[in-house]
């Protein structure tokens, strides 16, 4: 092997034999090394686990899984190594054989994802590990890591390294900023097959092949960069963004199942096997969940999202930064405990104020997690002038929706309720005053 457009999986993609197809009628070349590594249980695995968890209960048909999005990664990787093959520093810098690995590693970069992974981990527990050092067990040891030293000749080591540390070689950290960074083939993805699956067309509404064309390495030479004709595509990716966070991930239906089954595990987790749960698919987990909770709160909370009838709690008030800023403010990025110790309190203001009992899990308070989305920062080259220009300052989109102030533009406060008492406690006069009691007993 020669030149990164030689490897036989980018090869693959002009060669039109041995394919895949996912949607939206994208084909993905598959070379036998690379079946080998779809083919291992732990990457089988992750057919059975949603890609959006809970939002199917919202939004029926995205039922798509985080196998399909790992095949869908690693044909943008392809792609994008395609493309900056013609780019003379970027071939300085990085080599066929670091090339092989960004391949590997977009294939392989959510093995360690299991069931409603991103719900548990804003959760923040001590005892549940982040899914990217989880995804060492698959990766170090057992078939995936044989796999990959007999037929890659890679290290499973250094895919440890790219997917879960900070590299500090130049090629690497060039390839972990393809696979975690403003414009990376993880958000490329997952973006436009989210909307396409939810049925909505807020993430497709940006030019990929622009996007992709446009790719080049930036002034530092330690990560991506685009030219002045992928400017309008990336724009399109920052408001694709905002606009599927506002519209689906923090929907306010979906945003309630979310906080159901945060406060059923919050409730159980110290019950639970959860390194054995983890490896498991998503009826697998579900089926422990409820047989662990047994007749108590949490099995009334799994049984409303995943028993024969759906029964989501009901939104009784929202906060958000630009309205209701002082309240935001108080709850946004709290301990998930504190938060559960407020709705717990809000609970015991509510049964008195209603001369009826309400079950400490029957009303939930759901805020932005401490951990903030990743800023969009990355910049533009003028070919004329001859000079690189950061997005933020040359876009006033990109100024507006993608700086620090992201997450408090579509991450409301939320606080929901039971069904059987929403309406009599939204018709209650005092339910503004209830909520701020529970609130300050947290200070």
């Amino acid at each position: 092997m020669t030149t990164i457009r030689e490897i036989p999986e980018v090869a693959g993609l002009d060669a039109k034999t041995a394919l895949i197809r996912i949607p939206q009628e994208l084909d993905v070349p598959l070379s036998a090394r690379a079946r080998n590594l779809i083919d291992t249980p732990a990457f089988r695995r992750l057919a059975g686990i949603h890609q959006l968890g809970l939002v199917s209960l919202v939004y029926p048909a995205a039922n798509h899984t985080r196998f399909e999005h790992s095949l869908g990664v690693y044909r943008l990787a392809l792609l994008c190594l395609r493309r900056l093959s013609f780019d003379p520093r970027f071939t300085e810098m990085v080599s066929p054989a670091d090339a092989e690995l960004l391949i590997v590693a977009a294939l392989l970069h959510d093995l360690g994802h299991w069931p409603f992974c991103h719900p548990i981990e804003d959760i923040q527990l001590p005892s549940v590990p982040s899914h990217e050092l989880f995804a060492n067990s698959f990766l170090l040891e057992g078939e995936v890591a044989d796999v990959l030293r007999d037929d890659w000749q890679i290290n499973p080591r250094d895919v440890v390294t790219l997917l879960s540390e900070k590299p500090q070689d130049p090629a690497r950290r060039i390839l972990g900023n393809m696979l975690s960074g403003p414009i990376d083939i993880d958000k490329m993805d997952y973006l436009s097959r989210d909307s396409l699956h939810a049925g909505v067309p807020y993430g497709r509404n940006f030019d990929q092949n622009r996007l992709i064309g446009s790719l080049r390495l930036n002034e530092a030479g330690d990560g991506l960069a685009i030219g002045e004709k992928g400017k309008t595509a990336a724009e399109m990716m920052v408001f694709a963004r905002y606009v599927m966070f506002s519209e689906v991930y923090w929907h306010h239906a979906v945003r309630a199942a979310t906080a159901m089954f945060q406060q059923a595990f919050y409730l159980l987790h110290g019950s639970l096997d959860m390194d054995a749960l983890f490896r498991e698919t998503e009826p697998m987990v579900i089926q422990e969940m409820l047989k662990t909770a047994g007749q108590a709160g949490a099995a009334e909370l799994l049984n409303g999202l995943f028993g024969p009838v759906r029964r989501l709690y009901k939104r009784l008030q929202q906060y958000s930064f630009l309205q209701d800023r002082e309240v935001y403010q108080r709850l946004a990025r709290r301990p998930y405990p504190e938060l559960a110790a407020c709705a717990e309190q809000m609970a015991d203001l509510a049964s008195r104020a209603l001369g009826c009992r309400i079950a400490p899990h029957e009303i939930l308070f759901d805020a932005p997690p401490i951990s903030r989305e990743v800023e969009f920062k990355v910049d533009v080259y003028y070919a004329k002038q001859d000079i690189y220009r950061r997005l933020d300052e040359v876009s006033p989109v990109v100024r507006s929706l993608a700086q620090e102030q992201f997450d408090d533009y579509v991450k409301c406060v939320r606080v929901f309720a039971h069904p059987r008492i929403r309406d009599r406690l939204a018709a209650h006069k005092h339910l503004p005053q209830l909520i701020n009691e529970a609130i300050d007993t947290l200070d």
